[in-house]
Parts: structure tokens; sequence; C-alpha cells
């Protein structure tokens, strides 16, 4: 049986979430524009509202399956206000309780009222029909195909293909209900200005577990939502937004005092300012950027964080030029974010294969332009934070290949590995935390 989550009731949640679906079948990404939508709410109808929203978004392969189910007609032809309300209303009757059935189908029947829409009656009826055979209806999924399971934990067909060919039935369809849940609220208390356990007596955290055998010092859990931003230690830098896999990307990288360090693809710092810390504000990093709005993003990380001996630099990593080479590199690539679906609840609908095709080319650039970096004996550390056999494995499978004076080194301490122990892989549904997937070259 899905897992129901206890909240409120306030109809204001309501229609902003209502809003923000509208917005996504727009074409706009939920996580940039719930904030403007959200603005004046009170902290619990705000939660309310990204939990309606997100989650809609999340399982809205789902809910469009059983609204076609109970309706008898494609969602495709449906005004976007009834589909919207739709979306909603199920998500909060069949994932969601704490409100009462009646609360939630009046509330969202006046919110078509309100938006001059004719189909307040379909909204009713569908939504009646579901409260009453709810436990049906959940019951009704099963995960025996790829077929079946991508309904079941709405998700792409193509994307339950994949990881069922890659990953085996039982840890895809594992993958895919992970996927539907709220990510890890993580932070990373910088060294180069507190401790953990100071930060953690004056924000609502505990200490966060390792991972793969490696503890976190520096790690914290938020025990209730935060608004980070407003909060005195972020603004001096004493904390900063991280999961626990991305920690481990420069954890692995093992930067040491006094070295020259090149970070790659850079921003938006989390992985510059810890490997400034790691290094104990020593040596000397060099992030690169090849967007100039988020060069400034990243200066100002980089500003906050103290991490003063790190240099940001605007320009591309595939044409950079450097007169030195680097103890350790860094190349965090652009992937296709598989592994971060809980944090970005529409990912899964934006992604396609083709996608996926063009960016393990421009990964193989990358790889190749970051390798005549590195000194010889030195390190480079190659991370995306996805789960896709093409992006990762074949990556430096074809890496390795292609450039002899490269041999993998498996990371000390660290378990569990696959690869034949060589490389790092994270996975939402076994360790709680992103996706990540890690190797660490090393030069001959």
């Amino acid at each position: 049986m899905l897992r129901r989550i206890c909240v409120g009731t306030p109809s204001e949640a309501r229609a902003c979430a209502h809003a923000l679906l509208r917005r996504f079948a727009g074409g706009a990404y939920v996580d940039r524009v719930f904030d403007s939508l959200a603005a004046g709410l009170s902290r619990r109808d705000r939660a309310l509202a990204m939990r309606i929203g997100f989650g809609a978004v999340q399982r809205a392969g789902t809910l469009d399956h059983l609204v076609e189910l109970i309706a008898a007609r494609p969602v495709a032809r449906l005004d976007p206000v009834v589909h919207a309300a739709l979306r909603a209303g199920l998500y909060e009757l069949l994932y969601l309780s704490g409100a009462p059935d009646r609360a939630v189908v009046d509330d969202t029947v006046e919110i078509v009222k309100a938006n001059h829409s004719h189909g307040a009656d379909l909204v009713n009826a569908v939504l009646r029909r579901a409260g009453r055979e709810r436990e049906q209806l959940l019951s009704g999924f099963c995960e025996s195909t790829p077929e079946a399971a991508a309904i079941a934990h709405s998700h792409p067909l193509w994307l339950a293909r994949m990881w069922w060919r890659e990953l085996g039935a039982q840890r895809a369809s594992a993958l895919m209900a992970a996927g539907n849940e709220p990510s890890e609220s993580s932070l990373r208390v910088n060294t180069l200005v507190s401790d953990a356990q100071t930060v953690a007596q004056e924000l609502p955290a505990v200490p966060a577990s390792g991972l793969l055998s490696r503890p976190l010092p520096e790690a914290l859990l938020l025990t209730e939502p935060l608004d980070l931003r407003a909060c005195p230690l972020w603004q001096a830098g004493a904390v900063i937004a991280q999961s626990r896999a991305a920690m481990l990307v420069s954890i692995v990288l093992d930067p040491q005092r006094g070295e020259r360090v090149l970070d790659l693809c850079a921003a938006p710092g989390g992985k510059s300012s810890h490997i400034a810390a790691l290094m104990g504000g020593s040596g000397r990093v060099l992030a690169l950027e090849r967007n100039a709005k988020r060069a400034a993003a990243l200066q100002a990380t980089i500003t906050r964080m103290r991490a003063d001996h790190v240099t940001v630099v605007n320009g591309d990593a595939l044409t950079f030029e450097s007169s030195e080479r680097f103890h350790r590199v860094l190349l965090d690539a652009p992937c296709s974010g598989l592994g971060t679906l809980q944090a970005h609840p529409d990912l899964r609908w934006r992604m396609t294969p083709a996608r996926i095709a063009a960016l393990a080319q421009l990964q193989a650039a990358l790889l190749h332009a970051a390798s005549r970096h590195v000194e010889a004996g030195g390190c480079l550390v190659y991370s995306t934070c996805t789960i896709s056999t093409a992006e990762n494995e074949d990556q430096i499978a074809s890496f390795l290949h292609s450039h002899p004076d490269f041999f993998p080194e498996p990371p000390p301490g660290m378990a569990p590995m696959f690869g034949g122990g060589r490389f790092l892989r994270t996975l939402p549904d076994r360790d709680r935390t992103a996706g990540f997937f890690i190797a660490r070259l090393r030069r001959v």
C-alpha cells in the first residue's frame, strides 16, 4: 500500500497548488515559479501547497491514468483548469491524509468555478468516486513489467524500461518508488567558519549518517522546514544546502593542503567551497564556469563561504587553457539528473533518451578536456548526479580505452562499490540521498 502523509487543510494552499499545476502544464519549471506563487502564504499553507503541487507533478502519470479510468475520457481532451484540478484533488485524496474528503472535493470544485471553467460537475463526480474507491484504486497497480511499474510509480515508460534493463526489475521498481518521496533536507557545515556541533545547537538539525562506510561529520539533517537563506548562519557562510551524496564527490577527490585543484563546471559552488574547506584554506582552487550569470552566482557563493583561496574564472571547460597542470581535477559533469528526481519533480517529464545521448557526447568531450590538466601522478574525479549507464559506466570505459595513461583508483575506505570495486554509486532507495556516480582516475 502506498504511504499517506498527514497534513492540514487550508484552501489557500489548494489554490496555490492548482496554479502551480497550471504553470507546469504550460511548460514552467515548478521549483522556479513556486516561490512567487506562494508569496504571502503562511508557513503551514506553503508547506501544504508544495506537498500537493510537487507531489501531483511527480505522480502526474499515475493521476492521469486514474482520471482516464474514472472519467472514461482522454486527459488530452480536458480543459486545462479541470485537468489541473483533477490532478491536485486526486493527489490529495489518494496520497495525503488529514483533511476530510468533503473539504478536498468542495475546495477543488470551487477553484474550478473561480477559474470560469464549466467542468465543476465532472471534477465533483471524479473526486467523489475516487474518495469512495480509494483502496480499490491504489491496490489496482502492479509492478511486474516496466509498463505496469511506469504507471504505478509515475515515470516515463522509456525510463522504466532503461532502469529495468540496466539495473533489474527489483532495483528499478525501488528506484521509481523512491523518486516520489521527499528529498533529504541536508546541510553541509562549512568548517572554514564553524563546526557541526555548534551549528546543530542553533538550527533544528541533527547529525546525518554517513554514506558507503564513510562518516560525514560536516553533514546535518534538518528536522523541520527552515527558510535557510533568511538564517544568519547561512548569511555568515556557516552552512550550505547540499545532499550527502554530493558531499562524497569532494571527499573522493581528497584534496590536500597546499595543492593545486581545478574544478570544471563549478557552479553553483557547493563542491568548490567544500574542496576549499577540506584543504583548510590553503593551496589554490581554480573554479571554472562557462555561463556568465552562473559564474557570478558561483563567485557570490565562494565569497559567502569565505573560501578566499578559490579563484572563479568565467570560461569554457572545453577550450580552457592553462600553463600549469593540477594535482587534482574535478569534473562534475552536466548530466540528465536522474538521481535527483525527488528534488526536481518535473525533471522526469522533461528528460528524453535523445537528450541523454547528447549529454553523453558532451561528457566525453569534457572528460578529454579535463584530462589535459592533470599532472603526472595526479587525480581526476568524474561525477554525475544521474543513474544512467551511458553517462556513467560506459562513459568511463570509453575514456579509459582512449586514455591509457589513466587507470581507475578505488576510493579508500568506502563500500559498497561496483564495477569491480572501482567506482562509487549512491542510490536514493538504498542510501536515502541523491543518486550519484563517482569515478576516481589516476594519471600514470
